[in-house]
Order: structure tokens, then sequence, then C-alpha cells
């Protein structure tokens, strides 16, 4: 170990945290950070990366104390070793090896920590979430899921064996790595597979649509769930919509790379009526990953945590409330809506259904999706049915 170094980290992560306000996920603030910083060396924008999502895994957990001390605590619960730790608390040092338990146990003897003091709001959680499990998977990076196209099975898993990059086979289209992996470095893959989340995937179960049938994505964002869903199903007619120009071009690109041409798409602010853009227009099935907290994605992004509360929730609430009234207009009686959120808050999740249920829909099924037991992220989903 290299004190001295240690040290000049520890003044840069300092100033690393009094810089970031919040305002943007931290990776891009990163990103820029080390931009403006090039003295940095690879290692130390490493170890800088690394302390920081470690500390903001602490979330509101400890948020008094001196950023030393909290991040000797974070790294102490986020990591198998750590000159931090060594360095300023040999306590700690010597169990840092040990399964979270133990460490939980031993700062719940040492120090005023309570795991429930990490996530804000964890006593609003969704029906069958297991609220410890759910806050010691926070202390874990996710895994990375991508989902293989149709027909380029091979082709992604024999590059994979290559270039000895290790996955588990969830399906067989879906395959976990480790986060970090960087896949767009391998040109022969290139548009044979999409990023997507492993519960994000499963959502696909609930569409169960025909070919011919008239299909609504209507908080689309970057094509995700329209590129499932056209996959999995081919042959729907479909329309994608979001509020932002920008995002829909990221979509245009990805359709493009997955050679699907055969859609439309339009801009709809659907905090109004809709109808004035789609006029009397119904659809066989809509899609509505509602704008959410993203609670349950929180361990990919930790540094939300921080800041999160009943207020901004409560925003949430009254969006997703008046999107769900403006979409639901749209769909033809005896039809499929799919309501599905990132949130693991039941503000969001359950509550919404019995919302949609005063709406004129009934639910058919619906599930929490539970990615902590997979180093996913947790996610809800509904399959709603117009009445007639």
């Amino acid at each position: 170990m290299n004190e001295k170094r240690v040290s000049q980290q520890l003044r840069s992560f300092e100033r690393l945290l009094n810089t970031y306000e919040g305002k943007e996920p931290l990776s891009r603030f990163l990103t820029l950070f080390f931009k403006e910083n090039k003295q940095m060396g690879s290692n130390d924008r490493r170890t800088l990366s690394r302390w920081v999502y470690n500390y903001f895994r602490l979330g509101k957990a400890l948020a008094d104390w001196p950023f030393l001390e909290r991040l000797t605590v974070a790294e102490y619960l986020c990591a198998a070793e750590s000159d931090v730790v060594a360095l300023f608390n040999p306590v700690l040092a010597d169990s840092i090896g040990e399964e979270i338990d133990k460490k939980l146990h031993l700062l719940s003897e040492l120090f005023p920590f309570n795991i429930d003091d990490v996530f804000p709001l964890i006593k609003d959680a969704s029906t069958g979430l297991e609220p410890q499990r759910f806050l010691k998977s926070l202390f874990q990076q996710p895994k990375l899921f991508i989902r293989i196209h149709p027909g380029a099975e091979n082709v992604v898993k024999n590059c994979l064996t290559r270039n000895n990059l290790h996955y588990e086979s969830v399906d067989s289209h879906c395959l976990a790595l480790d986060n970090g992996v960087k896949l767009d470095q391998y040109a022969e893959i290139k548009g044979a597979y999409e990023v997507q989340d492993r519960s994000s995937q499963q959502t696909s179960t609930y569409f169960e649509a025909k070919a011919g049938e008239k299909w609504w994505d209507a908080c689309a964002a970057s094509g995700g769930k329209s590129l499932l869903l056209m996959q999995t199903y081919p042959g729907v007619d479909l329309l994608v919509s979001d509020v932002r120009s920008s995002i829909l071009r990221n979509l245009d690109e990805r359709f493009e790379q997955a050679a699907i041409k055969h859609y439309r798409r339009k801009i709809i602010d659907l905090t109004k009526d809709p109808s004035v853009i789609l006029g009397d227009e119904t659809f066989d099935g809509i899609i509505l990953d509602a704008p959410c907290s993203g609670s349950g994605t929180w361990g990919r992004t930790p540094e939300m945590m921080q800041h999160f509360n009943s207020r901004r929730l409560q925003y949430f609430v009254e969006l997703q409330r008046a999107i769900l009234e403006n979409t639901v207009r749209h769909l033809k009686a005896n039809k499929p809506l799919v309501y599905i959120t990132c949130s693991m808050y039941r503000q969001e999740n359950e509550e919404q259904i019995a919302f949609a249920e005063k709406l004129g829909l009934t639910v058919e099924r619906m599930t929490l999706l539970k990615g902590y037991e997979h180093r996913a992220d947790t996610m809800f989903v509904a399959r709603l049915i117009k009445r007639s």
C-alpha cells in the first residue's frame, strides 16, 4: 500500500464529492470530472469511481458523518479489501472478507448504523418485497444483462467465449455478464444484442400480442420495450411515442440497427389529451412503461438515494395517474394495457393498479419482479384488461 498515494486520492475524492451536486447522473458527472482533471491516471480514476459509488450505496445512513469515516464504512460493506479500511479502521479491516450479514452485525455493534436508514421510504415497499434482502443487494453492483437478437445466439456466445468473457445463460436469449464489460469493442456482434436488464426482459411475457394487431408503446423512450415487443411478436403494427424528440431519435437508431423498419412514431405529451394527435384511433394493446422513481434500479445509480423524499414520490404518482387516464381512452374494449415501472414503491405499483381499476380496467395478473434475487433490477408489471 502506498499511503501517500491513498492520501492524494482522498483529497481528490473530497473535491469530487464537494463538486457533485446531484443534478445529473453520477456516471455523466464522472466523465466530465475526469476530463477536466487529466492529470489523474487510470488507477486514480478507477479508485475514485469505486469509492464514490460505494459511498453513495450507504444512501441516507450515517448522513451526518465526516466523509472519511463514511467512506470507510462504505468500503467495508461493499469491498473484500480496501486500503481505506486498512489505514483508518483496523478493527473493520480484520473482518472485511466476511459475508455481508456478519459485516452488518459488527457495524450495528460498533456504530449507530441501521440498514433500514440506507433506503428512503423503505416502509413504502410493494407487497412481496423482502426489505432485508433488497437492502443487502444494494451493497453489490448489479450484473450486466444482454438480450440476444433472434438468430444471433451462436455468433454472440462464440464471440464471448473466444475473448474469455465469462457469461451465464439465463435463457436462450438472455445472458448475464460482469458489470463493466465493454461489449461495444467487439465489432462482430454489433447490432446482434441489446443491453437490457433481466427483469425488463421478463415483462415480454405480459404482452401476448398477435401479428396484425395495433399496439402503442406510449412512453417508448429509447425503445427497449418496443424492440422487445417487435422481436418477440413479429408482425405487430406499432406506434411509438414520447414527449422528447431527442430520445425518439435514439429509438430510430436502435430500430435501424435491429433492421426494424415498419413502425410509426409521434411526439405526444401524455399529461395532456392525446386525442389532439391520435384523433379517435384505438389500439389492441398498450405498453405503458411509466415514468417513475426508478427506485428498483438504484443499485446501478445509488446516488439517487441521497435526495429522494416523499414529495418526489408524490410527483411521480400524480404523473402516472395523468398518463394512465389519458392512454386508457385509446385502448379497445377487452384488450390489454401492460403497466410497467422500475419501482419498488407500492404507491407507484399496487396503488396505481387500484386507480386503474376505477378507469375501467380489470387486473388479469401482476407481479413484483424481484431483481435483487439475481443481481438485477426490481420492477413491477401488470396486465390489465379494459372492460366493455
